[in-house]
C-alpha cells in the first residue's frame, strides 16, 4: 500500500509530492467522502476527490501500489477517472470581449486635455 500523498504524486494528479501533501492537509482531498490525511493508506476501490483551481477530479483507485512517479500512460492505468464532463461553453459568449460604447467611461488623454483647456486650467 502507498501513502495518499505519494500516490497522488505518482499518478500525476499533483506536480510535486509536497504540493500533494499541502493539498491533502488543506482539505482539498477526500477519500470515500471523508477528509483525508497525507499518510493515509490507499486501497483498491477507494474513491478519491481532488479539488484544485475550481475543478474537481473524481478517481477510483485500481493500483494502490505506486509509490514512485511513473509515465503518464502507466499512471492512467492506475485509476479510473469518473470526473464528469465540463459543460460546453455558451455559443453566444465564445470569443466575446467586453466592449464599451464610444464616449462612455473615462475620457481619453486627448479629451481630458481638451476639457482642461476649455476650463482654462491649461494653456
Amino acid at each position: 500500500m502507498a501513502r495518499l500523498d505519494s500516490w497522488l504524486w505518482s499518478v500525476r494528479l499533483y506536480k510535486t509530492r509536497s504540493a500533494a501533501t499541502a493539498g491533502v492537509r488543506g482539505g482539498h482531498v477526500r477519500v470515500n467522502g471523508i477528509p483525508a490525511k497525507p499518510a493515509q493508506d490507499v486501497h483498491t476501490g477507494d474513491e478519491i476527490r481532488v479539488r484544485r483551481d475550481q475543478d474537481e477530479r473524481i478517481v477510483e483507485v485500481i493500483d494502490p501500489t505506486l509509490v514512485k512517479r511513473v509515465g503518464a500512460s502507466i499512471a492512467q492505468q492506475a485509476y479510473l477517472d469518473h470526473t464528469p464532463e465540463k459543460p460546453a461553453p455558451i455559443p453566444e459568449m465564445v470569443g466575446k470581449v467586453a466592449v464599451r460604447d464610444r464616449g462612455a467611461g473615462r475620457p481619453t488623454k486627448k479629451e481630458r486635455r481638451a476639457m482642461e483647456a476649455f476650463r482654462g486650467r491649461r494653456a
